[in-house]
């Protein structure tokens, strides 16, 4: 590895960190990199996940105030999340590498849209809807599905929490990305120990994504209070479509 190839994937994993205590995705700025770099895609999925889970944490921690009366909500989504996660763990270890790189550009152009969709999805799910206090009887499942997403492939996951929650959940917007940080660290915490002992990750990228990770994190949850997620979604949106098209352009 070069000092410019080290410099990419730290300030990858530092924006990475950022944007997951912000909003989510902040695979699609990582696994890009990692691809433009010369990794192979389920290597590059395995660390990335492994060196992204620090910087959940300190997301998390950045959040502590706003998780204040949730703990039943963190004990009953997160087991459901921790599921979720060795679920899609051992769906990406046991699938044929080949069915990685074939679904990975559709999960990365749904997540997108997904991200470019999202308030209007949550509007229209709350007049369909009136939100509940703790989201119903489905919304675990939903959690579920989400964590094996994540643990599958990380990218959007917390997009799709707070699409779920946000929709499903009568809640102030920031105490849902609080329990959306917590539900994101506990997949990428899960798949990391799963993928440590059951897989063989690329450990230099791994200690890079992480030490990134945990700066962005810490200064993305302190910025996430004051910033709009537009111009960012706009940003994540073009990555996330510039990794879809390498890895398409890849099996041509």
């Amino acid at each position: 590895m070069s000092l410019w190839d080290a410099l990419a994937i730290l300030l990858a994993g530092i924006g990475a960190g950022g944007i997951n205590a912000i909003v989510g995705s902040g695979t699609l700025l990582t696994f890009p990199v990692l691809l433009a770099l010369g990794y192979p895609p389920v290597l590059a999925s395995i660390s990335n996940s492994i060196g992204l889970a620090p910087g959940a944490l300190t997301g998390a921690i950045g959040y502590r105030r706003e998780l204040k009366g949730q703990r039943s909500r963190l004990i009953r989504f997160g087991s459901m999340a921790f599921a979720g996660a060795l679920t899609g763990g051992a769906l990406l270890l046991n699938l044929p590498e080949g069915v990685f790189e074939s679904v990975v550009p559709v999960l990365i152009a749904m997540s997108c849209v997904l991200i470019m969709l999202q308030p209007r999805i949550t509007a229209w799910a709350r007049k369909r809807r009136p939100a509940r206090l703790n989201g119903g009887v489905l919304l675990p499942f939903g959690i579920y599905g989400a964590g094996v997403y994540g643990g599958y492939f990380a990218a959007a996951q917390g997009i799709v929490l707070i699409s779920m929650m946000g929709a499903a959940m009568d809640e102030e917007l920031h105490r849902i990305n609080a329990l959306k940080n917590v539900l994101a660290f506990v997949v990428n915490a899960t798949a990391a120990a799963f993928y440590i002992i059951f897989a063989s990750p690329i450990w230099p990228v791994v200690g890079l994504i992480a030490a990134g990770s945990v700066l962005g994190g810490y200064f993305g949850a302190w910025f996430g209070r004051k910033l709009t997620p537009f111009v960012l979604r706009i940003v994540i949106v073009a990555v996330g479509l510039t990794a879809a098209a390498q890895l398409l352009l890849g099996r041509i």
